[in-house]
């Protein structure tokens, strides 16, 4: 059973390029919060991102970081592959965690987890940041407030060219170590924020394909889901077309209005309802983990809750896996 404290000692293991900006810093920035351990199986890299963010402590084995006396809690940001062995491995040294997205292969993968931390009355966080960054905070509360009506139906449209190292084969496209391809990486965020924002999907079903056989994932995903609400939505993504084709739109449809945002830049987020049409830009801030990590820490201190934890994100692993069929 774990026990509030005061300060909270953190470590991370796997320092690559998602703890550089957007997650790293803000454990120090973060009132009451440290980050103290870092771990990389690449000592020369350990070493040199503790040098460069000033962290006492480098390992190369994530056990002697996992059972480190002055980690009061663990950040496993590696890719999803190694999630469930090192959760397992945080949950059985009586740590809480924070997990990076999406939190691991499979929605059977999400509840294996979620058994071991609640067995031992552990927290457990999953890195959905976008539930407490001002853009979505403010489209959840134009929803919460009625602007919108009745919610009727959502339609998502996330269209990208080639990247330009995908031909490369990265580890995001190989199924075996993302669970899926650039729909699994970045339609968790969407379905997450949906999450938060309207509820729960009861049903959801799609189709998957691989067009251009860059590499193994799938490169063009199409879905059709129901919140259990009885909203309704739909999706296009595909990560193969022209770079004149590119959009990233959410868009949300009431009874008494629409809103239309970005998922993955600070576009305005555009508001036509009864009295005419807004806009607000909400710039995201210089490291976008960090008003969600205040939250973990908050919540560690027993004086506040996160909002993102692995019971919600594992709702959008399942989400993933009914729509894509991989089980």
């Amino acid at each position: 059973m774990y026990t509030p404290k005061n300060e909270i000692r953190w470590g991370i293991i796997g320092c690559g390029d998602v703890t550089e900006v957007k997650s790293g810093p803000a454990f120090s920035k973060v009132a009451h919060s440290r980050l103290v351990a870092v771990m990389r199986r690449d000592g020369e890299k350990a070493a040199d991102y503790a040098r460069r963010h000033q962290v006492p402590k480098w390992y190369t084995d994530a056990s002697a970081l996992i059972n480190d006396p002055e980690v009061d809690a663990v950040y496993i940001a590696t890719p999803p592959d190694t999630h469930a062995p090192y959760a397992l491995q945080v949950a059985e040294a009586g740590r809480p965690c924070y997990v990076e997205k999406p939190m691991a292969l499979s929605f059977t993968q999400c509840q294996e987890i979620i058994q071991a931390f609640e067995s031992q009355g552990l927290p457990l966080f999953v890195a959905y940041y976008r539930r407490c960054l001002a853009q979505f905070v403010k489209v959840k509360s134009l929803i919460d407030e009625g602007a919108l009506g009745n919610i009727r139906a959502v339609n998502i449209r996330l269209i990208q060219p080639v990247k330009p190292d995908d031909r490369e084969q990265p580890w995001r496209v190989n199924p075996e170590v993302s669970g899926g391809g650039h729909f699994h990486d970045l339609a968790s965020h969407q379905f997450d924020f949906l999450d938060y924002m309207l509820g729960p999907v009861a049903e959801a079903a799609g189709m998957a394909g691989n067009q251009a056989g860059l590499y193994p994932a799938d490169d063009i995903v199409t879905g059709t889901f129901r919140f259990r609400s009885g909203v309704l939505g739909t999706g296009t993504w595909c990560f193969t077309a022209a770079p004149a084709a590119a959009e990233d739109t959410v868009e949300i449809f009431g009874d008494m209005g629409k809103v239309s945002f970005s998922s993955f830049s600070a576009s305005p987020i555009r508001f036509t309802g009864e009295k005419g049409a807004q806009q607000w830009s909400m710039p995201f801030p210089p490291h976008v983990q960090q008003p969600l990590i205040q939250t973990v820490v908050d919540q560690l201190r027993g004086v506040g809750e996160c909002p993102s934890t692995g019971r919600t994100a594992a709702r959008s692993s399942w989400v993933l896996d009914q729509i894509t069929g991989h089980r």
